[in-house]
């Protein structure tokens, strides 16, 4: 690293990847809030949020390989699935439940991702299942001798599961290219972490053999070279990852959730001068990358995106009661769409 370059360019990042990250932080950020309005407006049914990890999720994605890597993301995930390819169209025919939603074809709650072109596997509802698949994953690739690396999400709720202990297992005696981020979010709907682990999850690597790092969440910069240092690993052969991002769900868990009868007003006051987003967009000011105007431009941007794709999202079609049978059988109609 030279002295006085750029935290982005001592990471390996060009000025334009930089504002890239920001500007997706900011459209996932954006789609959370308009996704929780339509809730309240009782135009969709459900919403999970994610404000308050959009930094460490763009930032594993720039350092992830879209089109050869494997994706296992979670049910917060906007900002990841925004970095691989998803759209703000896909996501809103999700949230509607439509027939054209590529994750589950209207079928599936919102934000249960799943892209077979974007290479994001499909998700369940019961938390934490998308460990092993990843590391299932990333063994039928080493069997078909493929260069790519298994990444998958969970909450620290997550970590308490025997699938992310049994995953971690098997991958640790197998060394495989896994990369497990627990997005620690400091509360498993309304348990404070606290009050599930006794120790700290980063630890738990240790027990299966394989490295374990813990990374401030709020800082893309240090996520992305956790990742990126965690992929060189997996492709050498040297085995799984585990990172332990830290960071604070600021939303409540869900649309359904009233978060104050366990946390305090003044504790999430708190975590939000934490916030990544604007001090990502304090460091890119202060390196000369970035102004109102262009924040402005950025902002009008989104909304405009936001305003179609939620227009579009609402005017599409459900799907029709027979589709409930689509892809459940291996018949003719399973080659249709692009579900994944």
């Amino acid at each position: 690293m030279k002295k006085g370059q750029s935290r982005h360019a001592q990471a390996g990042l060009s000025d334009d990847d930089a504002i890239q990250m920001y500007a997706l932080m900011v459209k996932a950020r954006k789609y959370d809030e308009r996704a929780t309005v339509l809730q309240r407006a009782g135009k969709v049914a459900f919403h999970v949020s994610g404000i308050g990890q959009e930094c460490a999720q763009v930032a594993a994605a720039f350092a992830l390989r879209p089109g050869t890597d494997l994706f296992f993301p979670y049910y917060r995930d906007y900002g990841f699935v925004l970095s691989v390819g998803m759209t703000l169209r896909e996501l809103m025919l999700a949230l509607f439940f439509k027939a054209e939603d590529p994750n589950s074809g209207g079928r599936q709650m919102a934000g249960h991702f799943g892209h077979k072109r974007l290479g994001i596997f499909s998700g369940s509802s019961p938390v934490t299942t998308q460990v092993p698949h990843a590391v299932g994953a990333a063994y039928a690739a080493r069997l078909r001798g493929e260069e790519s690396v298994s990444f998958v999400t969970f909450g620290e709720g997550s970590s308490n599961q025997g699938d992310f202990h049994e995953g971690c297992n098997f991958a640790g005696v197998h060394k495989l290219p896994v990369i497990l981020m627990c997005e620690n979010n400091r509360y498993a709907i309304s348990v404070p972490e606290r009050q599930q682990v006794a120790g700290r999850i980063v630890d738990r690597a240790i027990g299966y053999g394989f490295p374990g790092v813990r990374v401030d969440g709020n800082d893309p910069f240090e996520v992305y070279t956790a990742v990126k240092q965690a992929r060189e690993r997996g492709l050498a052969g040297e085995g799984p990852t585990l990172i332990e991002a830290m960071m604070y769900r600021i939303s409540p868990h869900s649309t359904s959730d009233n978060d104050l009868l366990y946390r305090t007003k003044e504790e999430v006051e708190e975590h939000k001068s934490k916030d990544g987003i604007p001090k990502m967009r304090a460091y890119l000011v202060e390196q000369g990358l970035w102004d109102d105007a262009k924040e402005a431009a950025l902002l009008e941007t989104i909304d405009a995106e936001l305003r179609e794709a939620t227009e579009y999202a609402e005017q599409a079609p459900y799907p029709r009661p027979e589709d409930t049978l689509l892809y459940v059988y291996g018949d003719d109609h399973a080659s249709e769409g692009d579900i994944g």
